[in-house]
């Protein structure tokens, strides 16, 4: 399999499969195909691993795409501007990731779900109870919004971020939520109330920007129905 990352902030993985290669992605993701690419929706890992996909916010289908008769291309973008990067994955190596961030991945990659571990994490975390895991051996590709900011985080060391901002991290990096400090601070600051903590050995990957503020950001200027204009009334004339 080979790959080609295009654009800037809209960005395409166009991959590129010789006969008797796979990938699939999530469902709605693929962009364009060349003709000889065979289409076909699946519940990859069985009925059980599907229905966790159910419970973290996807669909329990996953869309998988094979060449017939010679090489294929099929290409694959998110549901909003953004990067995308690819996840290189041996055995032994797992990768967390927020529940939107899986784009697609060779048919090698297994995908499952991650149950949070910690109760501060389940309540307040901001991505649910559920993460989407990654492991395996072959190449991933995840999407978020904005740029990516990637750290690589030491033994013992901690970084505290926005919560939502974090895209994903290796297996080995711990995850927790803590509560901002200070009632000011959590009520007037307008940074949340509760903050990710991630606490290495291991990589982590952040968002410059999340799909809810992007739309929080947008809101003001998107139309409104008629009986919800400013001033009321039920919109006749």
């Amino acid at each position: 399999m080979e790959y080609k990352i295009t654009g800037d902030n809209l960005q395409l993985v166009t991959v590129e499969l010789n006969s008797g290669e796979k990938v699939y992605g999530e469902a709605g993701t693929m962009v364009y195909l060349s003709s000889n690419m065979n289409m076909e929706a699946k519940m990859k890992g069985g009925l059980l691993k599907a229905i966790g996909r159910k419970f973290a916010g996807e669909t329990m289908f996953l869309t998988e795409f094979t060449p017939a008769g010679g090489e294929g291309i099929v290409a694959f973008g998110g549901n909003a501007p953004g990067t995308i990067k690819p996840i290189e994955l041996v055995p032994g190596r797992e990768f967390i990731v927020q529940k939107d961030a899986f784009l697609c991945a060779e048919d090698t990659v297994e995908l499952s779900v991650a149950f949070q571990r910690r109760l501060g994490s389940v309540f307040f975390g901001g991505e649910g109870f559920i993460l989407e895991r990654l492991s395996g051996n072959g190449t991933a590709f995840i999407h978020a919004c904005g740029d990516f900011v990637e750290f690589d985080l030491q033994a013992g060391q901690t970084i505290k971020v926005d919560t939502g901002s974090v895209v994903g991290w290796d297996g080995t990096v711990g995850y927790d939520i803590e509560r901002v400090k200070g009632i000011k601070t959590m009520f007037f600051s307008g940074e949340g109330l509760f903050l990710t903590a991630l606490t290495g050995p291991g990589k982590i990957i952040i968002q410059s920007m999340t799909l809810h503020n992007l739309a929080s950001a947008l809101a003001p200027f998107l139309p409104r129905a008629r009986g919800t204009m400013l001033g009321g009334g039920d919109g006749d004339d």
